[in-house]
């Protein structure tokens, strides 16, 4: 298993409150407890290493709707692999790491906003309000020992453009460094690339992500890595 990989899905776990992940023979079977995510199957293998037999048994066990597949692999080449009943973003994800260091402090948010940080458990969480008080950006990152995950990082559409998600995340960053962790790991949009290259984040991997309909299907919206 790509320890990359598994250092996403311990990160993802505590930053969701989602159960424990299970060990599987090929990465691992994740519950989650929500309606439209029940549960969700990450293969631990990246780039070529992904099989087009085991993306195939994985994706044949499912049953259920609700139930998503992780597989880190360009989704122009696994979409193939996958039958009707599931939907696919067209779009990639993107596995990335960056080293970790506690010496520099995050810059302050910009005049007018406010930048509050809070923990709850091992999850560090970061909002800038506007002047107006709304949400600006917010963002949040799990330590589990020398690894932190990055996740759900956003920035409200109006106020995009501002440099307010550097912010985020080099406090973020600095929050898990301050904890003890050395390396950053997120699954970021194709939106996100381009702010966590700017600072330091290397992509590992494409990353795709499916959600099974059942048979008969039924529409399905995007969700966040």
């Amino acid at each position: 298993m790509n320890d990359i990989v598994r250092a996403w899905v311990d990160g993802w776990v505590v930053s969701r409150g989602a159960a424990p992940p299970a060990a599987e023979p090929w990465g691992w079977t994740i519950d989650v407890g929500h309606l439209e995510h029940a549960s969700r199957h990450v293969l631990g293998a990246v780039n070529e290493g992904v099989e087009e037999a085991v993306v195939r048994k994985v994706a044949d066990s499912v049953t259920g709707a609700g139930v998503w597949l992780k597989a880190f692999r360009d989704p122009s080449e696994t979409a193939a692999w996958l039958d009707g009943a599931w939907w696919i973003d067209p779009e990639p994800g993107y596995l990335m790491s960056v080293p970790l260091e506690a010496s520099a402090a995050p810059p302050p948010a910009p005049d007018g906003h406010r930048l509050r940080r809070w923990q709850v458990g091992g999850t560090t969480r970061v909002m800038i309000a506007a002047p107006d008080g709304s949400l600006a950006a917010r963002g949040q990152i799990a330590v589990t020992g020398p690894t932190a995950v990055a996740d759900q990082i956003e920035t409200a559409p109006a106020h995009r453009r501002k440099g307010l998600g550097s912010v985020v995340m080099r406090t973020l960053q600095h929050a898990a460094a301050e904890q003890g962790a050395r390396t950053g790991v997120l699954a970021g949009t194709p939106a996100g690339r381009a702010l966590y290259a700017s600072l330091g984040w290397r992509t590992v991997a494409p990353l795709t992500s499916a959600k099974f309909l059942g048979r008969g299907g039924e529409t399905a919206g995007r969700e966040a890595s």
